[in-house]
């Protein structure tokens, strides 16, 4: 069985003409090739250099299919989600003809014209992953057409983060996966030697851009003097435009902070290995992968209540849920963990539970028998 996979994903052109893109989805669609026996991925190919956190394919059986980029900032940009729409369109349509299944990952501009298109001009079996905030109150244009079409207009099942109020049947909650079974094992030895009676470590992991709650995260520790005397470090692993901001701010504050750069998986394990706790203040998400895979090593989630997170980490349970991103939320958090070291132990342990949600091995087995009928 052959799956076709269309996103948006970044790739890029390695020296040796090896083919990268963003490494969560390179590796959630090498371990899809258990479930098929070839996965072939249309997605856009940038000329630009790969930047780092960008990774090869490593089955073997994913064949690549470039388009060309469009959208971001300045007109000739969006003009592109227009431009390139022929080319896209009949290189989807090529490709269908080759697959029996296909899976469209949204949101994202080309959705606004392909979701119709797949609905309803092909027969073949398929699947929408919606990876955004379902219930954003006020998502782009683009984002709120592509749902309510996928709400009302969509026989096919459609997977989404978190369970809603009235949700159609066709709508599965599904995790997002990033653990494997190898990856499981070594995070559970590692939390299983972690202990929270210290100073503690806070790890940060993602892009550094307004939206990911960053700059908040560095100004908590003015807010609190506490917490800069119970914290030793703060990792921040990602990059981003605001870097030399960050790094400016951080030099004024009473901890170490420390700024990595895009990591590899390994070195984002030794992050989380080290880490106490996993921060992500944002402003919006669906459920990033990172909060699962840090809970997976023992790292306390500290994280804004929005989309579907709440659902997952439960206050002074599984981890500490931040009303809002603002530096006197975050540092109220943190001020109640440190203040409750004698329960850490035991929300660390309901965290790495929660975390075996998010397997590759339960994604695959539901995929074969919510959506591929599979037994």
């Amino acid at each position: 069985m052959k799956l076709l996979v269309i996103s948006h994903t970044e790739h890029y052109r390695l020296p040796d003409e090896t083919i990268a893109g963003w490494g969560p989805t390179i590796r959630e669609l090498d371990e899809l090739t258990l479930l098929f026996d070839e996965v072939t991925h249309i997605a856009c190919l940038h000329d630009t250099p790969a930047p780092k956190s960008a990774m090869p394919y490593t089955s073997g059986k994913v064949r690549f299919v470039g388009i060309p980029p469009y959208g971001g900032p300045g007109w000739r940009n969006k003009l592109a989600i227009l431009t390139t729409a022929p080319q896209i369109i009949a290189t989807v349509f090529r490709e269908l003809r080759k697959s029996d299944v296909f899976q469209f990952r949204a949101p994202t501009s080309m959705g606004v014209y392909l979701i119709p298109l797949l609905s309803l001009f092909t027969r073949r079996k398929g699947w929408f992953k919606y990876a955004g905030n379902w219930v954003e109150e006020r998502p782009p244009l683009s984002y709120a057409i592509q749902r309510g079409w996928l709400v009302q207009m969509q026989k096919r099942k459609v997977t989404i983060n978190g369970r809603w109020p009235n949700q159609p049947g066709h709508l599965l909650s599904f995790e997002n996966p990033c653990l494997d079974e190898k990856e499981t094992r070594q995070a559970r030895q590692a939390a299983t030697n972690k202990t929270y009676n210290d100073k503690l470590i806070i790890a940060f992991a993602g892009g550094l851009n307004p939206g990911k709650g960053i700059i908040q995260l560095l100004e908590a520790f003015m807010v609190s003097p506490k917490i800069a005397d119970q914290i030793s470090e703060l990792i921040i692993a990602g990059d981003g435009p605001l870097r030399p901001e960050l790094e400016k701010r951080a030099a004024q504050l009473p901890i170490k902070v420390t700024f990595r750069g895009f990591l590899n998986r390994t070195q984002l394990e030794a992050v989380y290995a080290a880490a106490h706790i996993i921060c992500l203040p944002s402003d919006s998400e669906g459920f990033p992968k990172v909060i699962a895979e840090g809970a997976a090593y023992g790292c306390i989630p500290v994280v804004t209540d929005v989309s579907a997170i709440g659902q997952y980490i439960k206050h002074g349970e599984t981890g500490f849920l931040l009303p809002g991103n603002r530096p006197e939320q975050i540092a109220a958090a943190l001020e109640e963990l440190v203040n409750n070291r004698a329960a850490l132990p035991v929300i660390a342990q309901r965290a790495r539970q929660m975390a075996e949600l998010f397997t590759y091995e339960r994604y695959r087995q539901r995929i074969a028998a919510e959506i591929l009928r599979i037994e």
